[in-house]
């Protein structure tokens, strides 16, 4: 597997010759200054690629290009969007980075509740509480129809922690949720998500999973001229939020993806952590069935809780089984003749980073290398038996 690394651009606290230091061989970023929707220049991709190369890395991934919203929900400008975005990719594999991560996620990237969540050894993780999240919906949000969607004592617990909750909590609790998150595509405020909310719920999971397919229909056949791989990351969390469409969430999810646009250049990112915050997604078995559509590949863990909730754990300590992960991921590689980018995902904040300012939620530098140097050990292990 090829060792690779999230990093955030020029403006990133950590360096590439940090990252080099780490052992990764690998870089995954994107040009964050370049607003969702618009145009990946080439000039600004060959550049980017050349400070990554003149530290002795390769840009492996571009994680990601964003999927405008217009484009999600086939509204406003979203044919200028897809113009832009068969560019972009086209941009990318002249300048010869052949493979991009995106998600199809409604409103709201990857959402958490805590983004400091303390765990026995004074560690630092990122936790989804779902009686927060709740809380957050139906008495801050106050969405329209929310109380539908939770059974009555979910309701009646999380009204007991909204009133525990001191107002500067309240605003940190919205600030998690919807104000962004690194890798995200931007923050709403109040008004905006409650709009943007009712749009995307207007579309159901059909109209959703519809409007991603014919997205994949305009623009796979770029990718295919350019050599260029797409793989999708899951739904993170893999379930409804404020009661939004989601529709890459499971196993059979995956499978209507990639029959719907069978093309080499259609493919999936292993999210471990995503898809693994669903119990009933067996992960050895979904990298078994698309075995040689999986391009890129999130390894972390979580711990689950019976109501929804999970935290972020140690690579190797948590509900989802890594090494057997591992396993066959390795196994696909061999039978494919690939080689697969692989990150760490989401380290834990510990003590000698946790009081340094400009530390993004999830990706410190010292948890991250923590997990790079397990996950090698594991790696290195099954190569070897």
């Amino acid at each position: 597997m090829i060792e690779t690394w999230r990093w955030f651009g020029p403006d990133d606290s950590i360096s590439l010759e940090k990252i080099a230091q780490a052992g990764a061989s690998g870089i995954v970023t994107a040009l964050h200054h370049i607003p969702a929707g618009e145009l990946w220049p080439l000039e600004a991709i060959e550049q980017r690629k050349a400070l990554i190369e003149g530290a002795g890395l390769e840009w492996t991934v571009i994680e990601s290009i964003p999927v405008h919203n217009d484009i999600k929900t086939r509204s406003g400008n979203y044919q200028q969007h897809i113009e832009n975005y068969k560019q972009s990719i086209a941009n990318a594999g002249k300048a010869g980075v052949k493979t991009i991560c995106y998600n199809f996620m409604p409103v709201v990237d990857w959402t958490r509740t805590n983004l400091s969540y303390q765990l026995p050894n004074k560690a630092y993780a990122l936790r989804f509480e779902m009686t927060d999240f709740v809380a957050y919906d139906v008495f801050i949000l106050q969405r329209e129809n929310a109380r539908s969607d939770y059974r009555p004592e979910l309701i009646e617990q999380a009204k007991a922690r909204l009133d525990k909750m001191s107002p500067y909590e309240q605003t940190q609790l919205e600030a998690n949720i919807i104000a962004g998150l690194p890798g995200g595509e931007g923050s709403y405020d109040r008004e905006g998500i409650r709009l943007a909310i009712e749009e995307f719920i207007k579309l159901g999971n059909e109209g959703m999973r519809n409007n991603l397919f014919q997205f994949l229909e305009a623009v796979i056949p770029v990718a295919e001229q350019y050599g260029v791989k797409l793989c999708i990351h899951p739904d993170d969390p893999p379930f409804s939020l404020f009661g939004l469409p989601r529709v890459v969430s499971t196993q059979d999810d995956a499978r209507k993806l990639l029959q719907a646009v069978p093309s080499p250049s259609n493919g999936l990112t292993m999210c471990a952590g995503s898809y693994g915050a669903r119990e009933d997604n067996d992960l050895p078995g979904m990298v078994d069935e698309f075995a040689n559509r999986v391009y890129f590949v999130h390894l972390r863990n979580v711990i689950r809780e019976p109501d929804g909730s999970f935290y972020e754990s140690e690579h190797l300590n948590g509900d989802n089984d890594m090494v057997g992960l591992i396993k066959v991921l390795l196994d696909a590689e061999r039978a494919h003749g690939i080689q697969i980018p692989m990150r760490p995902d989401h380290g834990h904040l510990l003590l000698d980073e946790a009081q340094k300012e400009g530390v993004k939620p999830g990706y410190s530098y010292v948890g991250r290398l923590k997990g790079l140097a397990e996950l090698r050990g594991v790696i290195y292990a099954l190569k070897n038996l």
